[in-house]
């Protein structure tokens, strides 16, 4: 049965949660201040709207005090996690959504830049349609150009192709990979309802459905959890991608990040197709 309407509370408002691990300090910085100004956005409109950031520290977060001052100064309640050691991406977002007494729980990398009116835009979008329950935004890469992180379900070949082939060879299977990413449907100015998968990297979901669902699968420690999520999603509400809500992505794929991001991925991968079901081709 899905949930197609949230019931009212005194606690309308948004929790954010960020996990970091050994995080650059430029681009959580840039991260921290965008939330701010963003938050910013969504007070302007919204008043009596609360806000609270969560960033679980799994470890090794440098002094961010005057940045999280900056967004206190936007009336956002701040709360830093710590002392759970590297739990793994899920299971620390799961500590934060479960401490969250908000209407709304955003899910975010500490590698996003959000456009000033994202969560304006965003809380706007949810709150019309409430049968969406799960929210992806447009996101573009370093250079401003629309990232195509909306998926159909993968196959081994999809995965494999995207992640580890150089862009020479990839264009060989430029029109697989099309299909894949979504580029059929995703533009810069439709809605596309429900698409299969969406990426961890903005994930905003009404919290009833988000604590219905458990959070985040503690079994993957790294890669695949959104898509895990994702796909659950689905037998509880509507997902939705929108591009009026805007955001700056700059992280990078598995195999750039050396070999021991690889071994995280292929478990992961494996864990997501054990328990979905295998595709191959």
């Amino acid at each position: 049965m899905k949930l197609t309407r949230e019931p009212r509370t005194e606690n309308e408002g948004l929790s954010i949660s960020i996990v970091v691990y050994r995080p650059d300090l430029t681009l959580l910085q840039s991260t921290l201040e965008s939330v701010a100004t963003a938050c910013g956005g969504v007070r302007a409109t919204r008043p009596s709207f609360k806000l609270g950031l969560l960033l679980v520290d799994n470890g090794g977060l440098p002094d961010i005090a005057a940045t999280l001052a900056k967004v206190r100064a936007q009336g956002i309640t701040c709360e830093v996690i710590s002392g759970q050691g590297n739990v793994g991406y899920g299971r620390g977002h799961n500590l934060a959504i479960e401490r969250s007494p908000y209407s709304f729980h955003l899910v975010l990398n500490p590698d996003i830049e959000l456009d000033a009116k994202a969560l304006a835009n965003a809380v706007d979008f949810l709150c019309a349609h409430p049968d969406a329950g799960l929210l992806t935004p447009r996101i573009g890469d370093d250079a401003g150009q629309l990232q195509y992180l909306c998926r159909r379900y993968p196959t081994l070949v999809d995965l494999f192709v995207r992640g580890f082939l150089p862009t020479c060879a990839r264009r060989l299977f430029s029109r697989r990979l099309a299909r894949y990413e979504m580029r059929d449907l995703i533009n810069e100015c439709d809605v596309v309802w429900d698409p299969p998968i969406v990426s961890g990297c903005f994930m905003m979901f009404r919290t009833i459905v988000l604590k219905r669902l458990a959070g985040f699968d503690p079994r993957y420690f790294l890669y695949f959890e959104d898509y895990d999520l994702s796909l659950r999603a689905h037998d509880v509400t509507r997902v939705v991608y929108t591009p009026v809500v805007r955001v700056l992505h700059h992280g990078g794929g598995a195999a750039r990040k050396g070999s021991a991001h690889i071994r995280m991925f292929v478990a992961s991968a494996y864990k997501f197709f054990d328990r979905f079901g295998w595709k191959w081709l």
